[in-house]
């Protein structure tokens, strides 16, 4: 399938092409899908320029209706789910099934997130005085969203944002615009012109952004190695940045878990979206008492699963989304390979056009291999043994990265002394992947700075206002 319409950016409410289109290649086909704007200094100039012109009429609106029309948003997007789907798909490699989920998903995030209060705080009310600490909007806020979950991510970022009385310009990455692009064309006929304004376009776009004197604060989603741009583009105007960043996210499974119950959640903590998640289980560790009872079961599971084109409606993991980084899975993958290490499943390129990489797991693998220690960001996940439980943890915070984390075990006393003791912002006990608006995400280590969710999250674009009134004293 391909789309001959061009698709456009959504600048002060109204559609905008640019001098420039950049291609969006279909990851199961690898054929050109769309055309998409390629933005220019100029574009973005004028994207910013009618944030900021919007910003005082959108932080004065009473509070009640700018919940109304975040929440009419989310209910748009869900009317819309079919279309935005197969886009998704088209785009992005994962299977309509999991696109579906991520469009209702989003949906529902953006009117659940309209449904949280901004905190203020009585710091003194005294026959002398009355002080109160409250937050307010910071202005225009840049959002530079990756390819993985290109709209859920989009949405983390717009809904907050948004609801807290700032304007916002979306950058989405190059390799999948069209759902944001398309997300920019809802937002026209429900927002006021310049609240939400949608551009495309490359690298260079995000790093104009970042430096961008009217831009007041950078959310980004993406690699560590990108967020430490971003943190310097920042710097010239000390803009306040929110990172999610990179992860190496261990798994730890203790002795007594049920094996044929937890090995599916175990397959798809690591696998889900072909493992192109920042949360998913990136370092499996496992009992050596079950060690080998688990890999079998795993190695099982995996024959059922389909790798294929997300449009079939049997597929359930599709393509690595785009090529480099395809290649660079496949070359940890080589690496492995000449090393030695031992491959259970995977391990060699499949047929046919696309960016399709195998199921890949691999028996015990040295600790200090690039396979464990870097982050794949593909199908490729280490089996590791462990005896002891502080042998497990020792091993799963020897890492720079500290996003998440899992503990399997029928023992919840000992699973939350274990959860006490890893360094990372978000900790599942015989369950993963389960986020909510209200609960904080955030990375440790380098694997973000600030937060997002929660009430921290909703407080990360806003700045704390003091206001001091000294009271007149009554005439006696």
């Amino acid at each position: 399938m391909r789309f001959d319409a061009d698709f456009e950016m959504t600048i002060a409410g109204d559609r905008a092409s640019s001098t420039r289109t950049l291609q969006v290649i279909n990851p199961a086909t690898e054929e050109v899908l769309a055309r998409a704007p390629d933005a220019n200094r100029q574009d973005l100039n004028a994207a910013v320029s009618a944030a900021r012109k919007a910003f005082p009429s959108w932080r004065s609106l009473p509070y009640s209706d700018r919940q109304a029309l975040i929440t009419s948003l989310g209910t748009k997007l869900q009317e819309h789910v079919d279309e935005f789907k197969l886009l998704l798909t088209l785009e992005q490699g994962k299977s309509l099934y999991w696109s579906q989920l991520e469009i209702v998903g989003s949906g529902m995030w953006l009117k659940m997130v309209a449904q949280q209060d901004i905190p203020s705080t009585i710091n003194e009310s005294s026959l002398d005085r009355q002080s109160e600490t409250r937050h307010v909007p910071l202005g225009v806020v840049g959002a530079i969203v990756p390819w993985n979950f290109p709209v859920l991510l989009a949405v983390f970022k717009i809904a907050p944002a948004l609801l807290t009385g700032n304007t916002v310009v979306l950058k989405p990455s190059p390799y999948t615009p069209l759902t944001a692009l398309k997300l920019g064309e809802l937002a026209r006929e429900l927002l006021p012109h310049g609240v939400l304004n949608v551009i495309s376009g490359g690298d260079e776009l995000g790093s104009w952004m970042t430096e961008h004197p009217d831009i007041n604060k950078i959310a980004f989603t993406g690699s560590t190695t990108t967020g430490r741009k971003v943190m310097v583009g920042a710097a010239g105007t000390l803009k306040r940045v929110t990172l999610e960043l990179g992860g190496n996210d261990p798994a730890i499974v203790m002795p007594d878990v049920d094996i044929p119950s937890v090995v599916p959640k175990l397959f798809w903590g690591a696998f889900l979206n072909s493992a192109q998640l920042c949360l998913a289980t990136k370092r499996l560790y496992i009992h050596e008492a079950i060690y080998q009872h688990v890999l079998e079961a795993l190695v099982e599971f995996s024959k059922t699963v389909k790798v294929g084109d997300g449009r079939q409606p049997d597929v359930q993991l599709g393509p690595i989304q785009n090529r480099p980084q395809y290649e660079r899975v496949m070359s940890l993958i080589a690496g492995a390979r000449s090393q030695g290490l031992k491959f259970v499943t995977g391990a060699k390129p499949m047929d046919g056009p696309g960016h399709f990489v195998p199921i890949t797991m691999i028996d015990e693998p040295p600790e200090n291999a690039p396979i464990v220690t870097e982050e794949a960001f593909g199908p490729v996940l280490p089996l590791l043994k462990f005896r002891t439980i502080d042998e497990a943890i020792q091993r799963a915070n020897n890492s720079p990265f500290g996003l998440g984390a899992s503990v399997w075990t029928r023992d919840e006393a000992i699973a939350q002394q274990i959860a006490a003791r890893l360094e990372c912002g978000t900790i599942w006990i015989n369950e993963i992947h389960y986020t909510m608006p209200n609960a904080a995400f955030a990375g440790h280590k380098q694997s973000g700075l600030g937060v997002e969710n929660g009430a921290g999250g909703l407080l990360a674009y806003t700045v704390p206002q003091t206001v001091i009134l000294r009271k007149t004293p009554v005439p006696a």
